[in-house]
């Protein structure tokens, strides 16, 4: 890529790091730094980030009223690394005039909107830190007459066009989040959308003469039953589809023990682990996370299911070991094919929306490196990255820049790789490497000049 029409830093300086992406990942990160930086005499660790959205956002789509977290506010970004730490969320509270009130409410678990509000009052602390509306364009490696990389150039470019930036760097963390997945040949469109807009197109949805009266919702996760609540509230005059291939929505195992699991330490030795063992522990801890639902909820709506059965009308239909073949949009909505996995009956829903719930899959991070960059980092023999103990990709020796992931792991750390559990430790863990690698640099520096 050419330099032309490229801004390139003033000072001509590297930062220590850059993030990409600047949701609670690299905002965890961002508040790890901060509480060095004020503590340490050191010289402070130079970080800098680039976001795509306009501002900060995290599943706005889902923030229903009411819907409360799944993890204790305890799991924060700061506590579980520093309870000392200004940005914690009993901080957030004391801030806001709220600390007695949360106490009275006698609850480990906020609201969503609240953890959501709490995530931005931080993110207003890093503002000046921040490109947003910044799309990265590529990373290209720097390389030395000895050809060792030791820095990179983040080049960004603003949404919409515009100019483009070069961002030099020694190290950079990837913390682009989820994507949301939908089933294979399904096209999202206007009466065809993924549960992550959810709040954005049913507004819009309601303005709109139901012409079918039915809303189909796909998935058994918890998303998908929280859709159902929610749609099942909002549009009292449409039948609302629960299509699963299960028998019935499955609770999640947050059971004392299994909640282990998302202990940092259960990181450690899930990284020591064989492949074997780490293979054995995703699969039997799936049902603490994956495909299952809070049991309020499930209890919630089997009693509106009843009541309706009662009455004599039922709106909450639920189509249990169904699954999606197809779905497509229509003249005047969309339609949904399903099929009984018991009866093998084929079934066409007309539908005003249908609403996929299904789940969100980790972009390659190779993709973003660009080839030079992604021939230098190391693979297991399922051409998976290699990813140390801290989050750093194992890299050929000619390539001395950290390159730090924030997801993506969980084939090597666990299944609290793209959670919030130990986002609070995780951040810690990767600014403590970068500092190590600053100092072995300077160590290099003194014995090359002396």
């Amino acid at each position: 890529m050419s330099l032309e029409n490229e801004a390139v830093r003033p000072d001509g300086g590297a930062d220590d790091l850059i993030g990409i992406g600047f949701g609670p990942a690299n905002l965890a990160l961002a508040i790890a730094v901060d509480d060095h930086n004020r503590a340490a005499a050191e010289p402070p660790l130079r970080v800098n980030f680039l976001e795509q959205q306009a501002g900060f956002g995290w599943h706005r789509g889902m923030l229903l009223d009411g819907a409360t977290m799944q993890v204790s506010f305890l799991k924060d970004l700061a506590t579980q690394r520093d309870p000392r730490s200004r940005f914690t969320f009993l901080t957030y509270l004391q801030e806001h005039g709220r600390l007695a009130d949360f106490i009275n409410l006698k609850t480990f678990y906020p609201t969503r909107l609240e953890f959501h509000d709490y995530f931005e009052w931080c993110a207003a602390e890093f503002a000046d830190r921040v490109g947003y509306g910044r799309t990265v364009t590529g990373i290209r490696p720097v390389t030395g007459p000895d050809g060792r990389t030791e820095q990179v150039e983040v080049v960004s470019e603003a949404l919409g066009g515009g100019a483009r930036q070069v961002h030099p760097a020694r190290n950079i963390a990837i913390g682009t989040g989820l994507t949301p997945r939908l089933p294979d040949g399904v096209q999202a469109g206007p009466h065809l959308w993924h549960t992550s807009e959810l709040l954005l197109r049913a507004p819009e949805l309601a303005k709109q003469t139901l012409r079918h009266r039915r809303i189909a919702v796909v998935g058994a996760g918890q998303s998908a039953a929280e859709a159902v609540e929610y749609l099942h509230r909002a549009f009292p005059e449409a039948e609302i589809c629960a299509v699963l291939s299960r028998y019935g929505y499955s609770p999640a195992d947050d059971s004392p023990f299994a909640n282990r699991i998302f202990d940092p330490s259960a990181v450690d030795e899930f990284h020591a682990a064989p492949e074997t063992a780490r293979q054995t522990l995703l699969t039997q801890h799936a049902n603490t996370n994956y495909s299952v639902v809070d049991g309020e909820l499930i209890e919630a709506l089997y009693r509106t299911a009843y009541q309706e059965k009662v009455a004599g009308r039922e709106r909450l239909r639920v189509l249990n070991a169904t699954r999606l073949t197809g779905a497509e949009e229509t003249v005047d909505g969309a339609r949904a094919h399903v099929r009984s996995l018991t009866t093998g009956r084929e079934l066409a829903l007309e539908c005003d929306a249908v609403v996929l719930a299904t789940g969100y899959t980790h972009v390659d991070p190779r993709r973003l490196l660009g080839e030079r960059l992604a021939a230098a980092c190391r693979t297991d023999g399922q051409g998976r990255l290699r990813v140390e103990r801290d989050h750093r990709v194992l890299t050929d020796e000619s390539l001395d820049v950290g390159l730090y992931l924030q997801g993506g792991t969980e084939h090597t750390h666990g299944i609290t790789s793209s959670l919030l559990s130990t986002l609070a430790v995780r951040s810690g863990e990767i600014r403590d490497s970068m500092l190590l690698r600053r100092t072995a640099r300077d160590l290099r520096a003194r014995v090359a000049v002396g």
